[in-house]
């Protein structure tokens, strides 16, 4: 028997995770957002730990800018702190969201700042 999911968001999720498995030994970048917030992490899947994370609970700007800008501003940052920690080549795991608007804007500042995938 086929295991059915109902839930739409967990079903696109488990679609994009199930074409990033091919590549299990290079770390993935997970983006979560809120209406709010984006969060975004670097996690190796072979041993299960989170090699780095940022949010933008903790990119603090005296600027006023819109949350395309802060989601940027958070990839900019995942990007150094990954370079820093060594990690250069990732698979990017956009969830159930489309890659557009700030999750598009937080690929494109991770991939400007030295990340590839």
């Amino acid at each position: 028997m086929t295991n059915i999911i109902k839930n739409p968001k967990a079903k696109r999720s488990l679609r994009v995770r199930s074409k990033l498995a091919i590549n299990l030994g290079v770390p993935r970048l997970s983006v979560f957002r809120s209406n709010r917030h984006i969060w975004a992490q670097i996690i190796d899947d072979k041993h299960g730990k989170t090699i780095v994370s940022s949010s933008s609970k903790v990119v603090k700007s005296t600027d006023k800018l819109n949350k395309t800008e802060i989601a940027a501003l958070v990839g900019k940052q995942i990007a150094k702190l990954a370079v820093a920690k060594k990690v250069s080549y990732i698979r990017f795991d956009r969830g159930p969201y489309r890659y557009h608007g700030r999750v598009k804007a937080l690929a494109q500042a991770a991939r400007d700042n030295g990340l590839k995938f």
